[in-house]
């Protein structure tokens, strides 16, 4: 299984802004499956870009905390630069489709 960076990307994004997240609620919110949560946290934590803590939720279960590391931090920085790179890429690939299919049409009308 690999990391893409836009799972990354996304993945550290929403940890961020909410650590006590649950991994069910992160496959609901990246639309991947629980296994593939479960393998991103630990791959991001093999790398020190996350660190998990335990703390009792509000159900009395015991729930974990992903908080970013200093390291997981600069990383974020790192994945979220190539991340916007890859759709604005993406993004002038499309316009320029875009132009060509429009002057086809355009060409097509006038015949």
């Amino acid at each position: 299984m690999q990391l893409t960076d836009e799972v990354r990307y996304k993945l550290l994004k929403l940890l961020g802004s909410n650590p006590r997240v649950s991994q069910r609620e992160v496959a609901q919110e990246l639309g991947i499956s629980l296994g593939k949560v479960n393998y991103c946290l630990k791959s991001l934590m093999n790398k020190g870009w996350i660190k998990a803590t335990n703390f009792k939720n509000s159900r009395s279960k015991i729930a974990y905390m992903y908080l970013l590391t200093p390291r997981g931090i600069k990383a974020k920085a790192g994945v979220t630069v190539r991340f916007l790179q890859r759709k604005m890429g993406e993004y002038d690939a499309l316009r320029v489709e875009i132009e060509q299919i429009r002057a086809e049409l355009t060409e097509r009308n006038k015949q």
